[in-house]
């Protein structure tokens, strides 16, 4: 009976979820032209008074409308945005939106998998489109994601979902495009006698033994073309020695990340991608030499070390631009779900703390684009890409001023609401009319 209800309540509260958010948008049918904004491009350069046009879910046309001249009627709705900013749908990376809903209900959960070595995993089937956390990321610009697996050393393979879909296949940009690979930790601390002792952790040599002989045979396996020979778990890795998937691997001190940089070169890895790159500042010369990107770990959080300059954290993405290291941001951590709507204000503290503004959008737009091999279809206004954007009335990189008037996802225009406005919206009534009573 306990399970019966248990089921009837689990069902009730998906299709409760599931009423509150906003109806899929339709498929674009009229054209669009945006007027007068500043555009943000996402390469680092921006159009101070931009026209923007779009139609069948494609940019046709980016350009300076000082300079163009339009025929009459070209296009079918016109939006006058002037004061306004243009900007790509910014991406989150790393995230787990999607996967996990209802910390209460454990079948909510598909963040990880049990076992350790889980290459064959894929994030993309678990995803929930109706999660209620989406719409509140899309209300401050974010409408694509990398949903990530999490757990165990090899958790399993990312894919990039937009953020307005029926199901996980109509919001699929990209399929398994990487493998995560958490490293060890190198080193730990313990505490003695009130000093902090810092030991390399006694187990390293062996787990790092055990990844080397995983992927050694892994390798040897994707060798062999016998499709009578097939193992799961290896056959999770034949995109990552060949090439067509990045292997991402998650580490934040220096020790851990040079050692990833010898794991990609001794296994002759074609594309690696560091995930959380606390320490990526001090070892960015080598990440630069072999071309690996990184995701950098959340800015607004205290420094790892106690050591550490307290401000540290929001001055990395400057460091690292300096350093000519190619980042992009991401939020892993506690709450990471409902705080992914906070990292186009992480790029403002960055900029806060001396990173151009445009390269700030670089981070979250062509920059993350590029580490998903999405680039040629979306992360910059260019035409013939995606029209995948929004118009803010302020700077989106402010918490102060961004305020989304319009959002396009393919060219789909978003519904720009969620729980929490129409939480806000009903009980603004209530309050409302208690006053017109007084």
């Amino acid at each position: 009976m306990r399970t019966i209800l248990f089921t009837i309540f689990f069902a009730a509260t998906l299709q409760l979820a599931a009423q509150q958010n906003p109806t899929v948008a339709p498929a674009q049918t009229r054209s669009v032209l945006i007027m007068n904004a500043t555009a943000h491009i996402g390469d680092g350069t921006v159009i101070e008074n931009a026209a923007i046009g779009f139609r069948n879910g494609k940019l046709d046309m980016v350009a300076d409308a000082r300079t163009i001249r339009l025929a009459p009627n070209a296009y079918d709705e016109t939006i006058d945005a002037a004061g306004k900013h243009v900007y790509p749908g910014f991406i989150a990376t790393n995230t787990t939106l999607g996967l996990h809903e209802l910390d209460a209900i454990r079948p909510a959960n598909d963040v990880a998998e049990t076992g350790a070595y889980k290459p064959g995993i894929r994030s993309a089937i678990a995803y929930n489109t109706d999660s209620e956390i989406i719409p509140t990321v899309r209300l401050n610009g974010v409408l694509m994601g990398q949903i990530t697996p999490r757990g165990g050393v090899i958790s399993g393979s990312s894919s990039v979902m937009q953020f307005d879909a029926w199901n996980w296949e109509d919001a699929l940009v990209k399929a398994d495009e990487g493998v995560h690979l958490n490293w060890p930790s190198v080193f730990h601390k313990h505490y003695e006698k009130g000093k902090v002792n810092i030991e390399k952790v006694k187990t390293y040599d062996q787990q790092l033994r055990e990844i080397h002989t995983f992927f050694n045979e892994a390798r040897a396996y994707c060798a062999v073309k016998d499709p009578a020979l097939r193992e799961v778990r290896f056959e999770g890795l034949r995109g990552v020695f060949s090439g067509s998937q990045k292997l991402y691997i998650h580490a934040d001190d220096a020790k851990s990340i040079q050692e990833a940089i010898n794991f990609k070169v001794s296994q002759n890895i074609p594309h690696l991608v560091i995930v959380g790159g606390y320490d990526a500042h001090l070892v960015a010369d080598q990440l630069k030499q072999h071309a690996v990107p990184v995701l950098l770990r959340r800015l607004h959080e205290l420094p790892m070390y106690a050591e550490d300059d307290v401000d540290l954290p929001y001055k990395l993405p400057k460091m690292l631009h300096d350093a000519g290291v190619s980042f992009a941001l991401q939020n892993e951590g506690d709450m990471e779900r409902m705080g992914a709507r906070n990292l186009p204000f992480y790029a403002g503290t960055a900029v806060a703390y001396g990173l151009p503004y445009e390269e700030a959008v670089r981070s979250l737009t062509q920059t993350p684009a590029k580490v998903l091999g999405i680039d040629q279809r979306c992360g910059t206004l260019e035409a013939g890409k995606d029209a995948t954007l929004f118009i803010s009335s302020g700077d989106a990189l402010d918490m102060r001023t961004n305020a989304l008037t319009h959002a396009f996802i393919e060219g789909r225009s978003i519904v720009l609401r969620s729980k929490q406005t129409d939480l806000y919206e009903k009980y603004k009534q209530k309050y409302d009319s208690q006053k017109s009573k007084k």
